[in-house]
């Protein structure tokens, strides 16, 4: 079975009941993205030096206390870290720069860009600078796309989980892939001239772009001039769905949030979605602005991903996940995924901690 994406590995580093921490990998930059950062002690340095941007749903600890790990092993890199999330970010991350001291900040120190996304979608950013000692200064307000670059776009929606809680999705873009069969029925030939083609597509100029291809008729080959490159690749290109992923957490079920995350997320490749409660703990669900197992099925009915990935399972039900899965039917189409139950290492023991050699 081909694999569901093209630039994207998706990696979860958590257990069914540890914090969420979703890590998506875009494989042509070997760079990544972070979404939520609860605990996190458990990962390599390596992990979080390729970390470009991270959105955090919302600032409950299990969600956020993270942050502080990511300071410590990227603050000394000379690049920008982007950080989204809802209203109130910037302030959140300016308490935890003024938690530390930074007289030894140098030149090359890197920078954290903090992006509160407000309930109408518009972001307002602040830039907090490295070698300022992650001094304050204010980048302005925008709209659109949350995040994007020539291999992905994020995008989100506020939900409320008593609290505005932020849903995302990520969308894989489109690929140059051209279809033989198109090409020999439009008798156009492959050649150099192709790169030609891939560039202007990945640069986004193809419209209204000339470009000379050779084309056979007749058993004749000749070189033409196409005046428009996008309409001779719309002729010869291979028609891919583009492969996405929605992150969703720590919701109420209710019309209001089911409707928004349809907005965001119907028919997403992979789903990563909390499942918190059973449905004997319906009401607790409620009361607490989870998912119960019940509420998850009817938004599976709704959303009918292809493949949906149950997660942030109560503690409370630490004695085993299969009660879960028991509960969870997908309908039609859409695959279950199921993680260990714990991942994260064990605490260590005072037994376990070599003793000093006595003197």
């Amino acid at each position: 079975m081909p694999k569901p994406f093209r630039y994207l590995e998706p990696t979860f580093f958590a257990g069914l009941f540890d914090d969420p921490l979703l890590l998506v990998r875009v494989r042509p930059t070997g760079r990544a993205l972070l979404f939520d950062c609860g605990k996190m002690h458990h990962l390599a340095k390596r992990v979080y030096t390729s970390i470009d941007a991270i959105f955090i749903s919302h600032a409950h600890m299990d969600h956020f206390m993270g942050m502080d790990s990511v300071i410590r092993h990227s603050h000394a890199s000379p690049r920008t870290i982007d950080v989204f999330g809802p209203p109130g970010l910037s302030k959140r991350m300016a308490s935890k720069f003024a938690c530390y001291d930074w007289n030894l900040a140098d030149t090359f120190w890197g920078n954290f860009r903090v992006n509160d996304i407000g309930g109408n979608g518009r972001v307002s950013s602040m830039l907090y600078s490295g070698p300022e000692a992650f001094a304050a200064s204010s980048e302005g307000e925008r709209n659109g796309v949350l995040y994007g670059n020539r291999h992905l776009t994020v995008s989100g929606v506020q939900c409320e989980h008593h609290i505005p809680v932020m849903a995302y999705r990520i969308d894989e873009a489109a690929a140059f892939v051209l279809d033989d069969e198109r090409m020999a029925a439009q008798g156009v030939k492959k050649g150099a001239w192709l790169k030609e083609m891939e560039k202007l597509f990945h640069d986004g100029v193809m419209d209204g772009c000339p470009i000379g291809y050779p084309q056979e008729s007749g058993g004749v080959t000749e070189e033409k001039v196409a005046p428009d490159a996008a309409e001779l690749y719309q002729r010869i290109r291979k028609f891919e769905e583009p492969a996405s992923i929605g992150y969703v957490t720590d919701i109420g079920y209710s019309e209001e949030n089911v409707a928004k995350l349809a907005g965001l997320v119907e028919g997403v490749t992979l789903l990563v979605c909390e499942c918190a409660f059973l449905a004997s703990e319906s009401s607790k669900a409620e009361l607490s602005r989870h998912l119960c197992t019940t509420q998850f099925n009817k938004l599976l009915n709704r959303l009918r991903p292809r493949y949906v990935l149950p997660m942030h399972f109560s503690k409370t039900y630490q004695r085993g996940s299969e009660p879960l899965y028991r509960e969870i039917e997908p309908p039609p189409g859409v695959t279950v995924l199921k993680i260990p139950d714990r991942l994260t290492p064990r605490p260590i023991m005072e037994s376990e901690v070599p003793k000093p050699i006595e003197i």
